[in-house]
C-alpha cells in the first residue's frame, strides 16, 4: 500500500511539472493552431528554472558523496555543512535567474525566440560595408585596460582574418560564413581567458553573434570552457550584437534585444540607451561627445548573473570604447586601436 501511494505521489508530481511547462501534448488539450507559442518566453524561464534546480540537487548529492570519502573526521565534519550552504546559495541563485528571465520576458514579449536567417542575406565584411559601430575589418585590433579587485586587466581583441562556417539551424543546409575574432584577457600579465568569437553581418548592416569558444586559464593551465556555445547546437541561436546604421525600421532607443541564446549557457541581452552618448577614455580619438551623434550606449546583462549590469559605449568607425559597471564603478577603457594599412 505504501508503495502504491508513493507511485501516485510521483505521478502527480510529474503531472504538475508538465502542467507548469505547458507541455501536455494530448490531442484533447490542444486547442487551436499556435497553442504552443503562447507564453513561450515565460515557459522557457520556467523550464530553465526546473533544470537549474535539478542541477543544483545533482551537485549537492555529488558533494555529499565526496564528503563520505574524507578519512579525516575534522575535514568530514566541515564538508557536510559546507555542501549544505552551497546548496542553499545555488537554489537562491536559481530563483534569482528565474526572476531575471521573467523580467526580460516583460521587455521582449512572449513570442518564441527563433530568428529566421538566410545566408544569401549576408555579406562579406570589408572596409566599405562594415558596421561603423562594430567594424569587423581584417586586422583591426583593440586594446583595453581596467583595474579590478584582483589586479590590472588587459584585454586584446583582434579580427583574425580567419572565417568559420556555421550551419544554422542544425541540419538545414544553411551555412553562414562568420568572421573569427580573438579576445585575450590578461590579469597582471597572465592570460586568464582566451576566446574565439564568431560574427556575421547581414546586408542591412546588422552584426549577428553566432557563438564562441571560451577557454579559462589558471597558472597557465586550462581549467574550463564555460560559456562556450555554437548556433545550431543544442538549440542555440544567434543574436544581434550591433544594429545597423541607420537603425532598422522598428528599432529605437529603449529597444531590448537578445545578443545570444544558448539556454543556461549564454543569454546576454542589451538595451539601446542612447544614440548620442558621452564618455571619456584614454585613447586620443575615443571620447564620446554629446551633440555629435557619433556614439551609441547600451545597457547589457544576462539572467545567468542577474546582479551584473554593464554600460557599454560604441564610437563610430572605432567600435567599443568603454565598458562600465555602474554599481562598482569599474571601467574597462580603450587605450589603443590599430587598423591594417
Amino acid at each position: 500500500m505504501v508503495q502504491e501511494k508513493n507511485i501516485v505521489r510521483l505521478s502527480l508530481t510529474i503531472i504538475m511539472f508538465i502542467a507548469l511547462l505547458g507541455l501536455v501534448s494530448t490531442p484533447a488539450l490542444a486547442k487551436g493552431k499556435g497553442r504552443y507559442n503562447k507564453r513561450a518566453c515565460s515557459k522557457t524561464a520556467s523550464a530553465a528554472f526546473l533544470a537549474c534546480q535539478y542541477e543544483v540537487k545533482d551537485d549537492y548529492w555529488i558533494a555529499q558523496g565526496n564528503c563520505y570519502n574524507l578519512d579525516d573526521y575534522g575535514d568530514r565534519s566541515e564538508c557536510f555543512p559546507d555542501a549544505k550552504d552551497e546548496y542553499k546559495e545555488a537554489k537562491s541563485e536559481c530563483r534569482d535567474q528565474l526572476e531575471a528571465r521573467k523580467d526580460l520576458c516583460d521587455e521582449l514579449g512572449e513570442d518564441p525566440y527563433d530568428p529566421q536567417l538566410d545566408p544569401v542575406d549576408f555579406v562579406t565584411i570589408n572596409e566599405t560595408n562594415a558596421n561603423p559601430f562594430f567594424p569587423l575589418v581584417d586586422g583591426n585590433q583593440w586594446v583595453y585596460e581596467g583595474e579590478t579587485e584582483e589586479g590590472t586587466e588587459t584585454i586584446t581583441v583582434t579580427v583574425t582574418g580567419d572565417t568559420k562556417e556555421i550551419e544554422y539551424p542544425a541540419e538545414s543546409g544553411r551555412t553562414f560564413e562568420c568572421v573569427v575574432v580573438r579576445d585575450v584577457v590578461e590579469l597582471d600579465g597572465d592570460v586568464i581567458e582566451d576566446t574565439f568569437d564568431w560574427y556575421a553581418q547581414d546586408a542591412e548592416g546588422n552584426v549577428w553573434y553566432f557563438g564562441e569558444i571560451s577557454q579559462e586559464f589558471e597558472d597557465g593551465e586550462l581549467v574550463g570552457t564555460e560559456g562556450s556555445w555554437k548556433s545550431g547546437v543544442d538549440g542555440a541561436k544567434p543574436g544581434i550584437i550591433m544594429f545597423a546604421d541607420p537603425l532598422p525600421e522598428g528599432v529605437d532607443v529603449g529597444t531590448v534585444y537578445r545578443q545570444e541564446f544558448a539556454l543556461g549557457d549564454a543569454e546576454d541581452w542589451a538595451k539601446l540607451e542612447s544614440l548620442d552618448a558621452e564618455a571619456d577614455v584614454p585613447y586620443p580619438d575615443g571620447d564620446c561627445v554629446v551633440g555629435t551623434g557619433n556614439c551609441r550606449q547600451t545597457e547589457e546583462g544576462t539572467p545567468l548573473e542577474p546582479d551584473v549590469i554593464e554600460n557599454k559605449y560604441y564610437k563610430r568607425n572605432i567600435g567599443t570604447v568603454l565598458e562600465e559597471n555602474p554599481e562598482t564603478g569599474e571601467r574597462v577603457e580603450l587605450v589603443e586601436f590599430t587598423t591594417t594599412p
